[in-house]
């Protein structure tokens, strides 16, 4: 099981690798858009979690840079509009940050296996 994290939260990233450390899983940790294409150039992962406020990022071009794994976003419950952009991008699973930080521990297993 392999994925990739875009954040430019090491704290937030750091437990969610942890969290896929501890089932036996890869997750990578990317902090720009430049190194999520990077890390996407050989064998694609089962999945991509981008954190939506990551500065340069765009939610529009999502779906164009990952193709092949699952791509699930979280951002600020209150940036509705963002959420909503990302849904409307096609990812696959959308959820506000807390929910995701919420679900992260009995779903990454899930989220990780390969569509």
């Amino acid at each position: 099981m392999t994925g990739i994290i875009l954040s430019d939260d090491l704290l937030f990233a750091s437990r969610v690798t942890a969290t896929a450390r501890a089932i036996g899983a890869t997750l990578v940790r990317v902090r720009t858009t430049e190194e999520l294409r990077a890390s996407l150039a050989g064998p694609p992962p089962a999945a991509v979690f981008i954190d939506l406020h990551t500065p340069g990022f765009d939610v529009t071009q999502a779906r164009q840079l990952v193709s092949g794994s699952r791509l699930i976003g979280y951002g600020s419950h209150v940036a509705a509009d963002v959420l909503k952009a990302a849904r409307d991008a096609g990812f696959d699973l959308v959820l506000p940050r807390s929910a995701f930080a919420e679900r992260v521990e009995s779903e990454l297993a899930d989220w990780l296996v390969p569509k």
